[in-house]
């Protein structure tokens, strides 16, 4: 149990978790349940600075996992007008969330702003008023809906299923300012993993369990997670020398001001 945990649930009509495989055509089919970089995503829309990660550590499958096919009309990038596809979605989705924040230890510039406590009540009151940003499950058109829970509580549609494998999915991708080894260090990272649904909960492989020898296939020895860089990308720095980070003192002038 880490101290700056954080519980949520999080529900909508639809959601599109989509897999890398089944977009090369145009079309989307989603997953059967939400990644973890979805999940993370939805964690950095409820609060997120650059001083902190999410890290996602488990989560319920509330409802029966159902799809629907819908006809869609995206537009043509390359020649104007639109085009017909078929988008496969999930429907009538509720998820209980654990989570809790490290710190981004990527960027020392920040390390003032390491206020543990600050940081998590900011974030619990986040969740109980829905979020700072909008929520969305897996892509825009699925708007999410996130409410404060106590994870555990109420009967979830797979508590007495033992076990579900999905098979490899995609687990998320580690971007330069968080990675934690010399591996992926000024790389884009995607991350691929099993997971496993036992009595209707993920427990997630931590993005840390990923910083090991690269793998071409999954291995129990490495928790079932395996990495691959994609290409060379640089991490985006902060700091008043950048004219990108506004401090207190700087916000303060600036509000006795007037300006």
């Amino acid at each position: 149990m880490h101290e700056n945990s954080v519980e949520f649930e999080v529900s909508g009509d639809y959601a599109l978790f989509s897999d890398p495989i089944t977009r090369v055509g145009g079309e989307k089919f989603t997953y059967q349940v939400p990644t973890y970089e979805a999940l993370k995503g939805i964690s950095n829309s409820t609060y997120w600075k650059p001083t902190i990660i999410w890290v996602i550590d488990k989560v319920r499958i509330m409802n029966m996992i159902q799809t629907e096919t819908r006809g869609v009309r995206p537009l043509k990038w390359n020649s104007g007008g639109n085009d017909l596809s078929y988008y496969t979605y999930l429907k009538d989705v509720r998820y209980q969330v654990k989570a809790h924040f490290i710190w981004n230890e990527n960027r020392p510039e920040l390390e003032c702003d390491r206020n543990e406590n600050k940081h998590h009540n900011i974030a619990k009151r986040r969740i109980k008023t829905g979020g700072r940003r909008d929520i969305f499950l897996g892509t825009r058109e699925c708007q999410g809906y996130v409410t404060p829970c106590v994870y555990g509580e109420g009967k979830g549609a797979y508590d007495d299923v033992p076990e579900i494998n999905f098979g490899i999915m995609l687990h998320g991708i580690t971007y330069p300012d968080e990675a934690y080894s010399q591996e992926t260090k000024d790389m884009l990272t995607v991350r691929l993993w099993n997971p496993i649904m036992k009595n209707g909960e993920i427990e997630f492989c931590n993005q840390t369990n990923f910083s090991l020898p690269m793998k071409d296939v999954l291995s129990e020895v490495y928790g079932n997670c395996i990495q691959k860089p994609i290409r060379h990308m640089e991490m985006k720095r902060f700091g008043k020398d950048l004219n990108n980070f506004i401090g207190l003192e700087e916000f303060n002038d600036e509000f006795e001001g007037g300006e």
